[in-house]
């Protein structure tokens, strides 16, 4: 049964500290981790989690969510977020803990709490970690009168927890996981022909074997494969099992069956998106400038106006890694203009240029300004420019001369006087004077073009932007262990990659407020800290005052009472 901790304690632990002791707590980074992000936890979007007949409340769900946010800001693991919280005056506070030997949660309980948050996104497609950023970044560029017409966006590549296998390895590894949970009937019919798997294992058996004997190896396990998909798939007892699946995933994309002969695929026919590893599904691969990994891709999207004081995340996605940038970006760009709906200007890098967000960012009347272009550039520089926004009529201006364009059939043309183009000095390069000062684009040639010279045509405090953004790549990667994560799967890295960019919110804006107000933070915020205490030591003073009172007025009325009686007698 959902109960929300939506009513703070009076009465704390705090109250049992020395003057010197609060004071010191109430300017630590925990205590106004409790003022901005648990405080502002909406704990009635986590309702749908729990049963709505009458049965044991649940654990607060802003104290499993806050735990799970301060484990990413600490960069701890699991182990050392609950020693934390039992010995850690400052975790306590975070969490709004009244007494000293509070511990709200056992280990079980956050973990299940992370399988429910599963359980509900598969149902209906809502990430509810996602629904707290949202909340809490749209409140803060809100109360800090943030501008969010100007954004920036970049990536960075995270590695799954998972080991790194061979394409033989791999296939041996399968095989010796679905031969475990066979019940005895079964494993007796596999036991011979797998014998020398099973004794050494899969690593050390693929150790042993010699580069003129994997061709060979790879076709007898393809007869191993077929054998074994054909006996288990006669019956039903192993469907839904994880080992099952990933064997039958496994077998297709590997294998190919011709008039019931089973052949395996080429190399080249292998591509980015196999499974990697048994133990993530999700995992793919992808080679970025050098850098290979299996795992995911976080993007980050963040305000740029550089009038503000400090600049926030506004969207965090993360999607497998062999996803282009410039299909990440085309995707996430509806989701991000619903929550900036005043965006105006987008920077970043080359890689997220395309033709699709071309149109996209037109129609949103969004500029999007990289810092570089993609794919070869030209030796001559042409520049093509609208008329108007509504025309079909277009200049285009080459280093010499500029030329206005005539509508064809399918697409525009200009035609460049040629007797200019001969005494250019870039005519063997020029694209116009190859053919015979003919030049031919559409639209979407235009938007690219535009696209490319944007940079240069907004002001020279805005050209520099962007780089901005691979600070916040690397201060996600630095949550990590030298780019691999601790965790396997898509959803693990969305909580992880979404608790982080709240801590990194929260880092920031603590940052700002200690930078600005000196180290005790903002005199309003230690006025209100204060304010909060003065107020429960008040009550706490009215409560013992009150009940001081009616004990007396209990006793002095049983006195009354017997000296009534002793006078009747």
């Amino acid at each position: 049964m959902f109960k929300a901790n939506n009513q703070p304690a009076l009465i704390t632990f705090e109250s049992e500290l020395s003057e010197k002791q609060r004071k010191s707590l109430d300017g630590t980074k925990e205590k106004w981790f409790y003022s901005l992000i648990f405080n502002n936890i909406n704990e009635h979007d986590f309702k749908p989690l729990y049963s709505a007949t009458k049965s044991r409340p649940n654990v607060p769900v802003n104290i499993l969510v806050s735990a799970l946010i301060l484990k990413e800001l600490r960069g701890i693991s699991f182990n050392e977020l609950f020693e934390s919280i039992m010995f850690d005056l400052r975790m306590k506070v975070a969490l709004s803990l009244e007494n000293i030997d509070d511990v709200p949660f056992s280990m079980a309980t956050i973990f299940n709490f992370q399988n429910r948050l599963l359980a509900y996104e598969q149902e209906t497609g809502i990430n509810l970690i996602e629904k707290v950023f949202d909340g809490l970044s749209a409140k803060q560029i809100q109360q800090l009168s943030l501008k969010a017409d100007i954004q920036r966006t970049d990536s960075t590549l995270v590695s799954s927890n998972i080991k790194k296998y061979s394409r033989i390895q791999l296939l041996i590894e399968i095989l010796l996981r679905v031969f475990r949970i066979l019940d005895n009937t079964d494993k007796e019919l596999f036991s011979g022909k797998l014998s020398a798997y099973t004794k050494e294992g899969s690593q050390k058996y693929v150790y042993k074997l010699k580069a003129k004997d994997i061709s060979h190896e790879l076709n007898e396990i393809g007869k191993l494969y077929q054998l074994v998909h054909n006996e288990i798939n006669k019956s039903d007892k192993y469907t839904g099992t994880k080992e099952y699946v990933v064997f039958e995933r496994v077998y297709k994309e590997h294998f190919i069956v011709l008039d019931n002969k089973i052949e395996i695929r080429a190399n080249e026919d292998l591509h980015s998106g196999m499974l990697q590893s048994p133990d993530d599904q999700d995992a793919t691969y992808r080679n970025k400038r050098g850098e290979a990994s299996k795992g995911f891709t976080v993007n980050a999207t963040e305000t740029a106006n550089p009038e503000n004081a400090v600049q926030l995340l506004t969207d965090i996605s993360v999607t497998a890694n062999n996803v282009d940038d410039s299909k990440i970006l085309n995707e996430r760009l509806d989701v991000i203009m619903e929550k900036t709906p005043e965006l105006k200007e987008m920077h970043t890098d080359g890689g997220y240029g395309s033709k699709e967000n071309d149109e996209k960012f037109e129609k949103a009347k969004i500029t999007q300004v990289t810092t570089a272009v993609r794919g070869r550039e030209s030796k001559v520089e042409l520049k093509i420019e609208q008329v108007t926004d509504t025309s079909q009529t277009y200049t285009v201006e080459c280093p010499c001369q500029k030329a206005t364009s005539v509508p064809t059939k399918q697409r525009n043309k200009v035609r460049f006087d040629t007797q200019i183009c001969e005494t250019c000095p870039l005519k063997n390069d020029c694209p116009a004077n190859r053919n015979k000062g003919r030049f031919y684009f559409k639209h979407e040639d235009y938007l690219q073009n535009k696209r490319n010279h944007t940079i240069k045509n907004i002001p020279q405090e805005r050209r520099k932007i962007r780089p901005n953004v691979e600070a916040t790549m690397k201060e996600i990667k630095t949550r990590t262990n030298a780019g691999k994560l601790k965790i396997r799967g898509l959803f693990k890295t969305k909580l992880f990659a979404l608790n982080v960019g709240i801590a990194i919110n929260f880092g920031r804006i603590y940052r700002y407020f200690i930078k600005v107000d000196g180290i005790n933070g903002p005199g309003s915020e230690n006025i209100a800290l204060n304010l909060l205490s003065n107020v429960k030591l008040f009550i706490f003073m009215t409560e013992k005052l009150f009940n001081a009172l009616i004990f007396s007025i209990f006793a002095y009325s049983s006195k009354l009472m017997s000296n009534t009686a002793l006078y009747s007698r």
